[in-house]
């Protein structure tokens, strides 16, 4: 090959003939330093050399980039390299995979927790139930935007003053900052937030993308933990001497499928999403039976349908089945709808998902017509489990109809009742409630 001293005006006139693809022109002065043309004028300076007698070729770049002098001394530089045995195509790679890495980590720097939020409870949202979700995105809820009913603008969540944080930013001043702030005006909300924080940054440092970013101790730290008032175990329960007063102002609620909702939540003990959640699909009227989903269960459980509860569901039903007046039916037809019954036994047209969404303010309303102390939803689940304790059943019994989690050894191992025996314990149950209810006498049963 034919060797001249690099010089700029060699550079600028050298010009690759038109029948061919590419043209070269050698250094004498750096061992391997040649530039390489084509027929549309580009340039570039290259290296060559030989490595395990296997020629190589490194682009070293644009002349206009790169004097001369600058592309000898990388010429050079690379001659080094396989002087020492190493491959100076292996070593760009190696630095380019470097500056990636360092950029990646740089860009995982910035993460946002706001960001790292959105992924983790999309990700998380097929293991967790609705409501659980509901409460992930509600924590982390900006505000300021307008509520679906009203003129009143949404609250932030707990998280809100947080989310433009990165992860590594959250550290246990800032944690310990924020939650002072939050415990002063909602203790309680700001307890579960925390817990769902420390859960979140556990499963950061399970993902290789938010690995070591966030402060793991924080999850841990006894000093934060203190910050936040010791939870008090409610005691909201339905005394024996209520239950007239309570099923009074519960029958006299204006919305037939909130008086059902609430009634069903006394007389099963079951959780309130499980009840709001409840198809028409699993009432079964031949066998009377419900089937709920649970929390525990995966295939949910399936509880006896006490002839109480029976009548108010077939109430709904009929309900249900009801078509609208003429008149809303030709409404509905203009606006491109068609009326069906509802798959849900409470069924609601108002919220988003047809079921029924926030019955505690008929609940509410019913507890302060009548004079009663306040009592949440859950209060209601904890009722039935406190009245049963009047008709001496067994407490496996009524703990399997609540879907709580066995705790004996024979409960967990041994005892399997099947449904008709949890019947017996079952309607034995609502049968004294409703009497203690005066809704009807023991001869009427």
């Amino acid at each position: 090959m034919a060797k001249i001293n690099f010089t700029s005006s060699r550079i600028d006139s050298f010009k690759c003939p038109d029948d061919k693809k590419q043209a070269f022109l050698w250094d004498t002065r750096a061992p391997g330093l040649g530039l390489r043309t084509t027929p549309q004028g580009s340039k570039s300076y290259i290296f060559q050399g030989k490595l395990l007698q296997q020629s190589i070729r490194v682009t070293i770049g644009d002349p206009r980039a790169w004097s001369i002098e600058q592309a000898q001394d990388e010429a050079r530089r690379l001659q080094r390299l396989i002087d020492g045995g190493q491959d100076p195509r292996a070593e760009r790679t190696a630095r380019l995979l470097a500056e990636q890495q360092r950029q990646a980590e740089a860009k995982r720097q910035h993460v946002t927790l706001g960001e790292a939020w959105e992924v983790y409870i999309r990700i998380r949202r097929p293991k967790w139930s609705e409501r659980h979700y509901l409460d992930h995105v509600r924590f982390a809820e900006p505000g300021g935007r307008p509520a679906l009913r009203g003129k009143k603008l949404i609250s932030p969540g707990p998280l809100a003053p947080m989310l433009s944080l990165t992860l590594p930013e959250l550290t246990r001043p800032t944690i310990s900052a924020w939650l002072e702030k939050e415990v002063e005006t909602r203790a309680a909300q700001a307890r579960l937030a925390f817990s769902a924080l420390c859960a979140f940054i556990t499963w950061c440092e399970s993902q290789e993308k938010y690995a070591g970013m966030a402060d793991l101790n924080i999850c841990t730290n006894r000093l934060l933990k203190e910050i936040i008032p010791r939870q008090k175990p409610k005691q909201d329960c339905l005394q024996r001497e209520q239950l007239v007063s309570w099923f009074q102002a519960v029958l006299n609620l204006e919305n037939p499928v909130h008086s059902a909702y609430l009634q069903a939540l006394l007389l099963t003990g079951a959780r309130r999403e499980e009840m709001a959640a409840l198809r028409w699909d699993e009432v079964d009227f031949q066998w009377k039976s419900l089937k709920l989903a649970d929390k525990i269960e995966e295939d949910g459980r399936e509880i006896p349908l006490t002839p109480y509860l029976a009548s108010l569901l077939l109430d709904l039903k009929i309900r249900n089945e009801t078509p609208p007046p003429a008149h809303i039916l030709a409404r509905w037809r203009k606006q491109g709808k068609e009326w069906q019954p509802s798959e849900w036994v409470f069924s609601s047209p108002a919220s988003a998902d047809g079921k029924i969404a926030e019955p505690r303010i008929s609940h509410n309303k019913a507890l302060k017509a009548t004079g009663l102390p306040h009592l949440t939803l859950h209060g209601l689940r904890r009722s039935f489990g406190t009245l049963a304790e009047w008709v001496e059943c067994p407490t496996g019994a009524v703990a399997q109809i609540m879907g709580h989690k066995p705790s004996a050894i024979a409960e967990k191992h041994y005892i399997r009742r099947p449904l008709d025996l949890l019947r017996v314990t079952h309607e034995k149950i609502e049968t004294w409630i409703l009497k203690e209810a005066k809704i009807y006498q023991a001869d009427d049963i």
